[in-house]
């Protein structure tokens, strides 16, 4: 491989008295001439070498078949009006529908399709829709309101949103909304100035208003949040009589009001795998446990229904479950009958209560739908599948324990074609951060792998959520490198059990998944024969300023803080690279557009690695422009993934699909 070049600055900084090298530093700034020439140069490579992949025609064209499958969610209910996603075959994004009626498209908005609806809330009366778009994959999103009698918008936009939760006033024109980064603010419609209700403590990121009268606000701490409650029935929208729920604990703890008219705590304080209190709202501090915590499963939500029922979905070794409780009691009744062993989403019940309960599911094997649960009959029902439907061959999932370095238990899931024995091309992937659970899911970059005669790895690392808040914490911090040893070990599995080689192993990773993989490969690059990072995290050091970055040091430390930068250093991929080491191929992808990781975390790295590997296997750089690191429109998607598969493939020689 001949390189594009790449000038090595002799920057070092003294950090806290730690001698930092940074000689790529210069492409931290895209607009830089030197930087642009040298991403214009990497295109070209990186376009030349795309061309030539032989399986990348065959991959784009079995995930365009497999993505018709299409996605559907559970209702959201005001009143009788019932709102739901839904993305058939042949659309670039979900549509958000008013019973069966597309009220919103975002090509119609945008037919360039760099437009994505990131929020939606409706109005009590399901009369008004509040929604959030944004472009080009920024996710700074601007607010508008649509009156759904007229399909007229009447208001926005209203700017400084980012997923911002809304709560409408019942009876009034005017919500409440978190400014990004600012606090609470109520709006009017039709009013240009926006009035400050909240800025306490740390940046507000949860809103609600139950049963048309209270008021929960929420903020994130260091190793929790804080929680207030207001009786707006009692006071104002715009100055909020708060009463605290939880302050200054190391837990997280999110609240509702029920139609019953108790407050309902989820929480994980004194129990990590949490579990749920009930309080009165009059004394909103003084709480009694009502489900206790399991030792096995991890609680993820609830939905209080008629008939004195509550509906509980958990996690079991990121396995869902739903069961029926006593809300008197907490006594455990039953269980929601499950179409198999996949995952449970969005558990959702009409606002005024009811007997019935609605929830999303999806395995290895079943794309998105919804079933629907009737207390009354104890019967749960697939009330919508899926839109589009595509044959699917059969494949196998197992479930393994492996110890990792300091002998703690982790499980992974390992899914491939039946039948086949041997050591065949396989992907290791996992997250491993942020209390993050990953949970059985179709996928239909999944699927083309595993159907073309690929093995596919998910290792549920510590850093996430799979067995609760101690997990998560045991890979975060100072604990950081539990969670790449957990990774490495999952490889080292693999390998012993027969089922690929490190001549024959990819591993992939997204977001903290590629930092993780930038650790693997730094730490291990003897154990990969290929490496994708997705929108990676590579330079620790400096990872705080830029994008999202510094709302992050929860999870990861500081680099300002003497005690932290040590940790950071441990196992920063961008400054773990060694000359002279014969590095696995390596795709990085990254979007033009992202806001949360900056792509120059990709571009430094890629630079390092091509100075420094000995061997010839190839150090390429996927840009794409107009993009973000969230939602895109699904031919993109397709794009994407086609490129990532078919680079895999030639890596670790999967020749041909079936």
């Amino acid at each position: 491989m001949r390189y594009p070049a790449a000038t090595r600055l002799p920057l070092v900084e003294n950090l806290h008295g730690h001698q930092v090298a940074d000689p790529y530093r210069w492409l931290e700034d895209p607009d830089d001439p030197a930087a642009w020439a040298w991403q214009t140069a990497q295109d070209r490579l990186w376009s030349e070498w795309a061309a030539r992949l032989p399986l990348r025609e065959r991959f784009t064209d079995r995930l365009a078949e497999l993505a018709v499958t299409g996605m559907v969610s559970p209702p959201v209910w005001r009143g009788e009006r019932r709102f739901h996603l839904s993305r058939s075959a042949g659309q670039e994004h979900p549509v958000l529908c008013l019973d069966d009626e597309v009220v919103l498209d975002p090509m119609r908005l945008d037919p360039s399709g760099l437009t994505t609806l990131d929020d939606w809330e409706p109005d009590p009366d399901g009369r008004r829709l509040a929604y959030q778009v944004s472009r080009r994959g920024d996710e700074r999103a601007d607010l508008y309101v649509m009156d759904l009698g007229t399909r007229q918008v009447i208001d926005g936009p209203v700017g400084g949103c980012r997923y911002s939760p809304v709560a409408w006033l019942p009876g009034e024109a005017a919500f409440l909304y978190v400014r990004f980064r600012q606090g609470v603010y109520l709006h009017r419609l039709g009013q240009p100035d926006d009035i400050e209700v909240f800025t306490r403590g740390a940046v507000p990121y949860g809103l609600r208003i139950d049963d048309g009268r209270w008021l929960t606000i929420s903020t994130g701490a260091r190793a929790g949040n804080d929680v207030w409650l207001a009786d707006l029935s009692a006071c104002s929208a715009r100055r909020p009589e708060l009463r605290v729920v939880q302050e200054g604990l190391e837990a997280n703890t999110a609240v509702a009001v029920g139609h019953d008219g108790r407050l309902y705590l989820l929480t994980d304080h004194g129990a990590p795998r949490r579990r749920l209190c009930v309080a009165d709202p009059a004394a909103p501090g003084a709480w009694k446990e009502l489900i206790p915590e399991d030792p096995e499963a991890v609680l993820g939500a609830f939905t209080v229904l008629d008939g004195d029922r509550l509906l509980i979905a958990r996690t079991r070794h990121a396995v869902g479950e739903i069961g029926v409780h006593d809300a008197a009691s907490g006594a455990l009744l039953g269980s929601v009958p499950l179409p198999g062993s996949g995952t449970v989403t969005s558990l959702t019940s009409r606002p005024g209560g009811g007997h019935e309960a609605w929830f999303g599911y999806t395995d290895a094997v079943t794309p998105a739908e919804v079933w629907h649960y009737d207390a009354r009959a104890d019967r749960a029902v697939r009330w919508a599948a899926a839109p589009g439907h595509v044959p699917l061959p059969g494949v196998e999932s197992h479930h393994v324990e492996y110890r990792s370095a300091d002998g703690t238990l982790v499980r992974m899931v390992i899914s491939a074609l039946p039948g086949r024995k041997g050591p065949r091309p396989a992907i290791l992937t996992g997250y491993g951060g942020f209390g993050m659970t990953l949970t059985p899911g179709y996928a239909a970059d999944s699927r083309a792998w595993v159907e073309a005669g690929g093995v596919l790895a998910i290792a549920g690392l510590r850093g996430g959520g799979e067995e609760g808040e101690t997990w998560h914490r045991d890979g975060m911090l100072d604990r950081k490198q539990n969670v790449f040893d957990d990774f490495v070990a999952a490889a080292e599995r693999l390998i012993a059990d027969g089922w690929t080689t490190p001549e024959r192993l990819a591993v992939w990773g997204e977001s903290n998944g590629g930092l993780l993989v930038g650790a693997a490969l730094t730490q291990r690059p003897d154990l990969f024969a290929a490496v994708v990072c997705s929108a990676g995290l590579l330079d620790m050091v400096r990872y705080e300023r830029s994008g999202l970055g510094a709302s992050w040091t929860a999870e990861y430390g500081s680099a300002d803080d003497p005690e932290q930068l040590p940790w950071l250093l441990a196992y920063s991929p961008y400054h773990h690279v060694r000359d002279g080491v014969d590095y696995p191929a390596t795709l990085f992808t990254v979007s033009g557009g992202d806001s949360r990781v900056d792509p120059l975390h990709a571009r430094k790295m890629c630079a390092a690695l091509q100075h420094a590997t000995s061997g010839d296997r190839p150090i390429l750089l996927r840009h794409e422009p107009d993009v973000g690191h969230g939602a895109r429109a699904a031919s993109r998607s397709i794009t994407l993934a086609a490129d990532v598969l078919a680079f895999v493939a030639d890596r670790t020689g999967l020749t041909e699909p079936g």
